[in-house]
């Protein structure tokens, strides 16, 4: 008998373990996916290339919203990248029906746009020039239009930016990129552009190999 219970409780246990590595998130056709690992410790501080970036405090952060590697079905081949606006995700498509999904900000309203394009190129801790609409806007900005803002914590391209191509091979001006403002994650906050909280955009940044063969599609 003692044998026979100690069974249920080590059976009971295993179900609670795995249940509790597992959620139920929404994919992007409404469907529930299931979270096969989640990285909510992956957001400590960070020292690169000279930079110390700060512990985001990811207890703040919605958990939908923390990297995490779900199953997803789609056609696109691994190593595509899908903005999936409305829900404010960024998946990498990963091999055998898995993606690494990534919590973003987005375009806010007037902004935001869609498409296909590619990652024409990447730059760890990158230089930032408003386009000169945002100058017109913000004319605090204007002084970095020609010169530049020099990379560094405050930088709004973060540690990281990956920089978009049609399929012309012209510059669409986005970006998805790194930023200081983590409490953005989840909103429509930016001028188009994708962002991701730092510790992120590295790990996406480490995936990705530019060319135009690594595709990104920007849904609505």
């Amino acid at each position: 008998m003692r044998i026979r219970n100690a069974l249920m409780l080590c059976s009971l246990a295993t179900t609670l373990v795995l249940t509790g590595c597992s959620t139920s998130p929404i994919s992007p056709t409404g469907e529930k996916v299931a979270t096969n690992q989640i990285f909510s410790s992956g957001y400590g501080p960070v020292e690169d290339h000279g930079y110390a970036l700060p512990a985001i405090p990811i207890n703040k952060v919605n958990q939908k919203f923390h990297r995490q590697i779900v199953d997803y079905a789609t056609d696109e081949k691994p190593g595509t990248i899908v903005v999936n606006t409305p829900n404010r995700f960024l998946y990498f498509v990963l091999p055998r029906g898995k993606a690494v999904r990534y919590g973003i900000g987005v375009g806010k309203s007037g902004f935001a746009w869609e498409g296909r394009a590619y990652v024409a190129w990447k730059q760890e801790w990158p230089t930032w020039h408003p386009p000169k609409e945002m100058a017109v806007r913000k004319p605090d900005v204007a002084q970095y239009v020609e010169k530049g803002m020099g990379p560094g914590l405050r930088n709004p391209l973060g540690a990281r930016a990956m920089y978009l191509f049609n399929d012309e091979g012209r510059d669409t001006l986005f970006r998805i990129h790194g930023s200081p403002e983590w409490s953005s994650i989840g909103t429509a906050a930016s001028s188009g552009c994708i962002r991701m909280i730092n510790q992120d955009i590295i790990d996406l940044y480490a995936r990705v190999r530019p060319g135009k063969n690594t595709h990104v599609i920007v849904q609505q």
